[in-house]
């Protein structure tokens, strides 16, 4: 009889805070039974041990910021059976993405006392942008509830199920009063997809955006909304470029709320 082969596991960082790295290991008694299905040979923010591939699961954090990192992602996904992005930097570029609208090189040399030995890139890039991704899961951080489940799909060999509707939905059955109804305090929950169990709106604070657009997010209903309630486009700006502000959709809305 033939022993049994755990499936393979790694876990890599780019540009990024390490967050959604932080989710898996909250997972704790979960992760306990992750561990027991699957070897995790590469892991750094839990192990110093590192296996070289091939991997039957990847898991990447982070978005593409060096050209390091554009060369790197390629031998990853050459390593990988599934990748999986995780995270708002991964999916979307990240808060790092707020850079797309400016001069790099300008911040470069603000920053830093010897920028020529500074390499990076003009523009902060989710995964997707440079090699093919199996499935993107989205949040800043992302769920550790969603993580253990797009885990045990791909092991299961089956599709992940994880929401692509909005936030309001997640209000509507906490029993969460809208605050845009009831307080008139802008919100990005009607574009944003659902994942966090309306964290902020539970505590009478307007949706931030953490885990990007919906579906069929219309951005351009809930700007005219926010106007309405007396934000101006700087406002609306702001509030599309955070978390997710290279997400197509977001980044959309707030060039056009920018030019006027």
């Amino acid at each position: 009889m033939r022993p049994h082969v755990k499936p393979r596991l790694a876990v890599f960082k780019l540009a990024s805070c390490d967050g959604c790295q932080l989710s898996l290991l909250d997972c704790e008694d979960e992760l306990l039974a992750v561990v027991g299905e699957v070897d995790i040979v590469n892991f750094l923010e839990a192990s110093r041990a590192v296996e070289k591939g091939p991997y039957d699961v990847v898991l990447v954090e982070g978005s593409i910021t060096t050209p390091h990192d554009a060369e790197r992602i390629h031998q990853i996904r050459r390593s990988a059976r599934f990748l999986v992005t995780i995270g708002a930097c991964a999916t979307a570029g990240g808060i790092q993405a707020l850079r797309n609208n400016r001069d790099v090189a300008e911040f470069t040399r603000a920053v830093y006392a010897s920028p020529q030995y500074i390499e990076a890139l003009n523009k902060s890039t989710p995964v997707v942008d440079h090699v093919f991704v199996d499935f993107e899961l989205r949040g800043c951080p992302v769920s550790k509830t969603q993580l253990v489940e797009v885990l045990s799909a791909f092991l299961n060999h089956r599709k992940p199920v994880v929401p692509t509707y909005a936030v309001c939905v997640e209000c509507k059955r906490r029993g969460t009063p809208c605050v845009m109804v009831a307080h008139g305090t802008p919100c990005l929950g009607p574009v944003t997809q659902a994942g966090c169990g309306a964290l902020c709106p539970s505590y009478s604070r307007g949706c931030y955006g953490c885990f990007g657009p919906m579906e069929t997010p219309n951005t351009s209903a809930l700007a005219a909304g926010w106007a309405q309630l007396g934000v101006d486009n700087g406002g609306i700006v702001r509030a599309f470029r955070s978390f997710n502000a290279g997400a197509e959709p977001f980044r959309r809305e707030s060039e056009i709320h920018e030019q006027k």
